[in-house]
C-alpha cells in the first residue's frame, strides 16, 4: 500500500512560521481550541476524496447526515461518541452506479423485503444506485420513490423515465409509428416523469418496442427532458453489427444531442462481438469529436468481458419480436417464417463469438445454469441454434455472453469521461462485483488505472454528469456517502458459476451519515433515500 505521510499543523502562537512539536515542549497554547461536536469520525484514514487529486491522511467528521469536516480532527477540536480509527484503510465517497437494474427489488411486491437493502451493491461501498434505465422506467417516478423509501432502501435510489416504458403504455409491442395524437400522449407522459424527479429520459433501442421507433420519434421525446435539464441515457441501438453497426448507433446518440441540446450519457459502453472487436478506437474519436464541438457526452462501462442479456435478445431478430412472446413462438412454427429466423439466429450466434461463448446463466430449469448452447445441442443431440429455440420454447433463459475483447475494455476504462457501471442483473457476477473487480483485476493487478482514477470513475465523474448534488465527494457540507474499505481485501467472490456471492474488503459504508455496513458486516438498517432531480427549466404546471 502506498505510504503516505499525515501532514499536521501547528499553531504558532504569534510566530511567523510553525515549529515541529518536539521544539514546543512544555508549551501551553494561549488559545482554547473551542469543542466542536460530530456524531461519527474516522480517523487517520487515506482519504481518496473523489476528485483526481493525490490521496491524503485524514480525519472525516459526520454530523447528521453531512460531512462537516475534512482535516486533522484532532487539530479543529472535534469530538464524537463514535471514533473509528482507519489507519492503513482507503476513505472514498460512496460509489455511485449509473446503471442498475434493482428497480426490481424496491418495489413494493418484491417477494424479499430484505432485497431492497441490496447488499449486493452495498458490501461493495455502492451509496446510490440508478433505476429506469435501458428504457425501462415508469413515469410515476414519485411512486416509485415513495414506494422504497416506505420499503427502506440500503443505498440511494435514482431514477430515469423510460421511453419502452412510455411507448408500451401508449403502442403496445406494436412496430408501428405513433400518430400525432399518440406522440403528444407519450410526450406528456415523459413531461410526468420529469417533473415528479427523473433524472432523464433512458432509451433501450436495441430492444422490441423500442428498437421499432425512429431517431425522430426518439427526439420529439428527449426534447421534454432537455427542456427540464434532464440527461438522455441510453442503451444504444446496437452495440455489434446487428442493424445500423455500433458506429452508427454512437452517431444516433450524437445526433439526438445535436437536435436536443441535452446532455449525453451511453449506457455500458462496449465493443460487442467479433465484427466489432478494435473499434473502440474509433468510437472514442467520435465521441471526443463531439465534445470538441461543445456536447456533453459520458459514458459508463462494467469491467467485464461478458455481457448479460437473454436468449430472446441476443439470438432474435427484432422483427420477430414484435407482438411478444406467443407471436414469437408462432412465427417460429411458421413455415416461411422459421426458416428465416433460423439464419438470423445463426449469424446472430456467429457475431457474439458460437455456442461456446454463450454461457446459461439465469433460468427456471437448474440444470441448465452453467452450461453453454454447445453443451446443451450436444446433450440433446440437435445442433446450437435448435437448442436455443428449444430454451425459448420453454420460457428463455438469461446469458452470459463471452464477445467483447479485453484490448476494447481496457481501452474505454482509460478514458476521462467513462465512469464505473454494474448493470447489475441476475445470473451475472456483475451485480455482486463490478466495482471490487475492476480495483482487484484493473487497478492493483493489470495497473490499466490508478487507485485515484478508480475511485473518481467511481464517484465525483458521475455525480457531476449524472446531475447529482452535493454527493459524489468528501468535502465540507457534502452528504456523508462514505465507503472505508481495506486495500488489501477489496475484491469479487462471485463467478459465472456462483454469481450470487458477496464482495469482501469493505470494512463500513455510509449513507446519509448512518452505517449501512459496519466492521465488514451489514447492519441491516435501511438509510437509502430517493433523490429527485429538481427540473430546471420547463413547464411543471
Amino acid at each position: 500500500m502506498q505510504n503516505i505521510p499525515r501532514l499536521r499543523k501547528y499553531r504558532s502562537w504569534g510566530f511567523k512560521y510553525a515549529f515541529p512539536a518536539i521544539l514546543l515542549a512544555g508549551c501551553t497554547s494561549p488559545v482554547d481550541v473551542p469543542v466542536q461536536n460530530a456524531d461519527i469520525l474516522l480517523l487517520n484514514g487515506t482519504v481518496y476524496d473523489g476528485t483526481l487529486s493525490d490521496p491524503r491522511v485524514a480525519d472525516i467528521a459526520i454530523l447528521d447526515d453531512r460531512i462537516v469536516f475534512v482535516g486533522d480532527a484532532e487539530e479543529a477540536g472535534y469530538t464524537a461518541p463514535v471514533s473509528l480509527d482507519v489507519t492503513g484503510k482507503y476513505v472514498a465517497p460512496g460509489f455511485i452506479d449509473p446503471h442498475t437494474h434493482y428497480d426490481r427489488d424496491i418495489t413494493p411486491w418484491a417477494n424479499d423485503a430484505d432485497k431492497s437493502l441490496i447488499l449486493p451493491a452495498i458490501m461493495q461501498g455502492v451509496t446510490t444506485v440508478f433505476v429506469g434505465v435501458d428504457g425501462s422506467g415508469h413515469p410515476a417516478i414519485g411512486e416509485t420513490l415513495s414506494n422504497a423509501e416506505r420499503k427502506g432502501i440500503g443505498p440511494n435510489v435514482a431514477a430515469y423515465v423510460g421511453f419502452g416504458a412510455v411507448r408500451s403504455m401508449v403502442l403496445g409491442y406494436s412496430d408501428r409509428a405513433p400518430d400525432g395524437e399518440e406522440l403528444d400522449t407519450m410526450k406528456s407522459l415523459v413531461r410526468e416523469g420529469m417533473c415528479e424527479g427523473a433524472f432523464g429520459l433512458s432509451t433501450g433501442l436495441f430492444y422490441s418496442p423500442q428498437s421499432y421507433s425512429t431517431t425522430e420519434e426518439v427526439i420529439a421525446l428527449t426534447k421534454e427532458a432537455a427542456s427540464r435539464g434532464g440527461l438522455y441515457d441510453s442503451h444504444i441501438r446496437d452495440e455489434s453489427s446487428y442493424t445500423v453497426g455500433l458506429l452508427g448507433a454512437i452517431q444516433e446518440v450524437i445526433d439526438i444531442g445535436e437536435a436536443t441540446g441535452i446532455p449525453l450519457h451511453i449506457a455500458h459502453l462496449k465493443a460487442l462481438g467479433v465484427d466489432v472487436h478494435g473499434q473502440s478506437t474509433e468510437v472514442i474519436d467520435l465521441v471526443e469529436a463531439a465534445q470538441a464541438s461543445g456536447q456533453i457526452v459520458t459514458a459508463d462501462q462494467y469491467p467485464w468481458v461478458a455481457s448479460g442479456t437473454r436468449v430472446s435478445s441476443a439470438l432474435l431478430p427484432r422483427w420477430a419480436q414484435v407482438g411478444g412472446e406467443e407471436a414469437m413462438l408462432a412465427r417460429l412454427r411458421d413455415a416461411e417464417d422459421g426458416p428465416k429466423i433460423r439464419a438470423a439466429m445463426t449469424e446472430n450466434m456467429r457475431r457474439r463469438g458460437g455456442p461456446d461463448s454463450l454461457l446459461l446463466s439465469n433460468s427456471t430449469k437448474d440444470e441448465w445454469i452453467g452450461m453453454t448452447l454447445q453443451d446443451l445441442s450436444e446433450a440433446w443431440s440437435v445442433d446450437p441454434v435448435e437448442a436455443g429455440i428449444r430454451v425459448l420454447e420453454q420460457g428463455g433463459a438469461g446469458l452470459a455472453s463471452f464477445n467483447q475483447s479485453e484490448e476494447d475494455v481496457k481501452r474505454f476504462m482509460q478514458q476521462p469521461w467513462v465512469m464505473t457501471s454494474s448493470d447489475a442483473s441476475s445470473g451475472h457476477p456483475r451485480k455482486y462485483a463490478s466495482y471490487t473487480t475492476k480495483y482487484a483485476k484493473y487497478v492493483k493487478e493489470e495497473k490499466t488505472i490508478t487507485t485515484t482514477e478508480f475511485v473518481h470513475s467511481s464517484t465525483g465523474l458521475a455525480a457531476d454528469s449524472l446531475g447529482l448534488v452535493d454527493r459524489g465527494y468528501l468535502k465540507d457540507g457534502y452528504y456523508a456517502d462514505i465507503v472505508v474499505f481495506d486495500p488489501d481485501q477489496y475484491a469479487p467472490r462471485a463467478t459465472f458459476l456462483e454469481p450470487e456471492i458477496l464482495s469482501v474488503g469493505v470494512v463500513d459504508v455510509l449513507v446519509n451519515g448512518k452505517f449501512a455496513v459496519h466492521d465488514g458486516e451489514p447492519t441491516n438498517f435501511a438509510p437509502g433515500r430517493g433523490l429527485k432531480h429538481i427540473p430546471t427549466t420547463g413547464s411543471c404546471e
